[in-house]
C-alpha cells in the first residue's frame, strides 16, 4: 500500500457495471447483491475481473447515492437488461489508499481534496472506490479501499 497519494494517467478501462441511486444505509446490501449478479454474468461468460469490485460515486447526497456499481474486465465484454457494458475513463487521477474501517474513509476524501487544492488541480466531482477485501472476511481494521478521484 503507498504511502501518500499519486497522481496518475491511466488508459480507459472496460467494465461491467450497474448504476442505482441508493440511500447510504442500504449500500451494503446493494453493493453485495449486485456485485453477486455481475460476478455471475462475467462466469457464464467464462472471465474473471481485471481488478477488485468499484463504487463510482457521482454526488454525496447520503440518501441518494448516484452511484456505479461494477467490476473491471480485461476487455470489453456483453452486458444484460441490468448489466451495462462501459468505460472508466481514460486521464489522470490522484489516488490514496484507505485501511480500516469504511466509515473512516472521509478524513481521506478531505485529505485528497486538501492535496489537489495545495497542487492546483481539480477533480471532476466523481470518486471510484475500489474494495480489495470484505468484512466478510477481515476484521473492519483490515479493511483495505483505493479511493481515486478523476482529475480534470
Amino acid at each position: 500500500m503507498p504511502d501518500g497519494f499519486q497522481l496518475v494517467e491511466t488508459p480507459e478501462q472496460p467494465v461491467l457495471s450497474t448504476r442505482t441511486v441508493v440511500s447510504v444505509e442500504n449500500l451494503p446490501t446493494v453493493l453485495g447483491q449486485t456485485y453477486g449478479v455481475i460476478a455471475e454474468h462475467l462466469n457464464k461468460l467464462g472471465e474473471q475481473p481485471a481488478d477488485a469490485p468499484f463504487v463510482a460515486y457521482y454526488n454525496t447526497d447520503m440518501q441518494n447515492l448516484q452511484i456505479e456499481i461494477g467490476l473491471v474486465v480485461s476487455k470489453p465484454l456483453p452486458g444484460t437488461d441490468d448489466i451495462k457494458p462501459g468505460w472508466i475513463p481514460a486521464g489522470k487521477k490522484a489516488i490514496a489508499w484507505h485501511k480500516g474501517p469504511y466509515h473512516a474513509v472521509v478524513s481521506v476524501y478531505q485529505a485528497v481534496g486538501k492535496w489537489l487544492d495545495e497542487n492546483g488541480l481539480k477533480h471532476t466531482g466523481v470518486v471510484y472506490e475500489y474494495y480489495y477485501n470484505s468484512p466478510v472476511d477481515v476484521p473492519e481494521s483490515e479493511l483495505l479501499t483505493k479511493i481515486m478521484f478523476l482529475v480534470e
